[in-house]
């Protein structure tokens, strides 16, 4: 939605403690890897290293 942008700017202002989320643990809504910049083969590396600890 063209009008978010507006929103998601405002909350990002002035929220006093930013969320900051590593894109490769972001996953598909189904499940899925989906992409990543890196390549699949990184994010499957970064996501099982993070799990084996």
């Amino acid at each position: 939605r063209p009008g978010a942008v507006r929103a998601v700017g405002t909350a990002c202002a002035t929220n006093p403690l930013p969320l900051v989320w590593p894109c490769h643990r972001i996953l598909r809504s189904d499940g899925g890897l989906g992409g990543y910049r890196g390549g699949l083969e990184a994010k499957r590396r970064l996501l099982a290293m993070e799990s084996a600890g």
